[in-house]
């Protein structure tokens, strides 16, 4: 692991390679995209704290980029929260776009509520539990990939890179299983928005959903076939848009451990697509014991890693402060948004002036009643 040098970032794997890519991009100029999705997966009991209720996490996609886009939600009456109340990662993401001014796209791979926001839909649809063997339509999730690789192509032609997030609750699962199915070695490794990562009930929630699927491990496995058994509809979309983008503009995957789900994915249809490409996340992911996003990318692909050195230790609200606690960590995103600021802007824009800027948007959210 090493400091870049003038800038709040660290890189933690294939260094030298990160290296070269981030600096290749300083003061260009680029587009965030969000894919959303959705996956009932969510609603088990004790998967996912992203959202106050299992059954308000169906909202937490379409509640983000309302927020992202329009500093409010129009879903739901207040931010995405978790059931402790500590605030969406959202806030960090739009906090670190207004800072450099950059555009975000919104784009549905396949959510149950729609947002109140422009967006565009790839065609995909939204994820059964994947308990039930059938996770996604093969053919929706062929189609999103599909229209996601056209997609991709068309904004590289309008930036000079891209970066890509998501906000789909219990993500983390659906990659724990497509992980596994694709034949990497991933149990207790992916993360989770809470302290305490249930990885037992992850893994039985898995081998529960390839028992069902008939999907024994295997680096042979149809990658497309794999997210449309034991998959959610963030996969195929998010895959497409870096496919169709990597030949004209290089890609900063935002995002924790689901980022290896969607490398393997990747590697399997357009190997050579992983060459233009950096995981963009935070330390809070970096530095969380219960995860090992650097294992699960090393067994996937030679992609380099770096994070944002995000610390809200000092913040004057206590919900941020739970992000050094262990909670959320990263989503929608947050620590690739953060990277693509800091680079875009020079070093202009640093983790203080992110915190800053994430509680003055927050003080805001306050006065408005959208948060306590």
């Amino acid at each position: 692991m090493r400091k870049l040098d003038s800038f709040d970032i660290v890189l933690v794997y294939k260094e030298d390679k990160g290296e070269r890519l981030l600096r290749s991009l300083i003061g260009r100029k680029y587009v965030f995209a969000c894919v959303i999705g959705s996956t009932e997966t969510s609603l088990i009991e004790g998967i996912t704290v992203a959202g106050a209720s299992p059954q308000l996490t169906l909202y937490t996609p379409a509640a983000d980029v309302e927020y992202l886009l329009l500093g409010q939600c129009k879903c739901i009456e207040s931010i995405p929260i978790t059931p402790e109340g500590i605030p969406t990662p959202a806030l960090i993401t739009r906090a670190a776009l207004k800072l450099v001014d950059s555009p975000a796209l919104v784009v549905d791979g396949g959510s149950y509520v729609k947002p109140c926001v422009p967006h565009v839909d790839v065609g995909g649809s939204p994820g059964r539990d994947i308990r039930t063997g059938s996770a996604v339509d093969y053919e929706r999730a062929l189609e999103s990939y599909r229209r996601s690789v056209a997609l991709g192509r068309e904004l590289s032609k309008l930036c000079d890179y891209l970066v890509i997030g998501e906000s789909i609750p219990a993500g983390t699962t659906t990659a724990l299983a497509v992980l596994t199915a694709l034949g990497v070695d991933a149990k207790n490794k992916v993360s989770s928005a809470m302290p305490n990562n249930p990885h037992g009930l992850k893994v039985r929630v898995v081998e529960e959903a390839l028992m069902k699927a008939s999907l024994a491990p295997s680096s042979s496995n149809d990658p497309l076939k794999v997210v449309s058994r034991v998959g959610d509809p963030m996969m195929p979309c998010f895959a497409g848009l870096v496919v169709g983008a990597v030949d004209r503009a290089p890609v900063i995957m935002a995002g924790g451990t689901q980022m290896a789900a969607v490398a393997a994915v990747i590697k399997f249809l357009r190997e050579d697509a992983l060459d233009n490409v950096v995981v963009g996340t935070t330390r809070w992911i970096i530095e969380d014991r219960s995860s090992d996003l650097r294992g699960l990318i090393s067994q996937v692909a030679e992609v380099p890693i770096a994070a944002a050195v995000l610390d809200f230790s000092r913040s004057s609200i206590e919900g941020l402060r739970f992000y050094e606690r262990g909670y959320v960590k990263e989503g929608v995103g947050a620590g690739g948004s953060s990277i693509a600021a800091m680079i875009a802007s020079g070093g202009l824009v640093d983790s203080s002036r992110i915190l800053s800027k994430v509680e003055e948007d927050y003080v805001s959210l306050k006065a408005k009643g959208y948060v306590e």
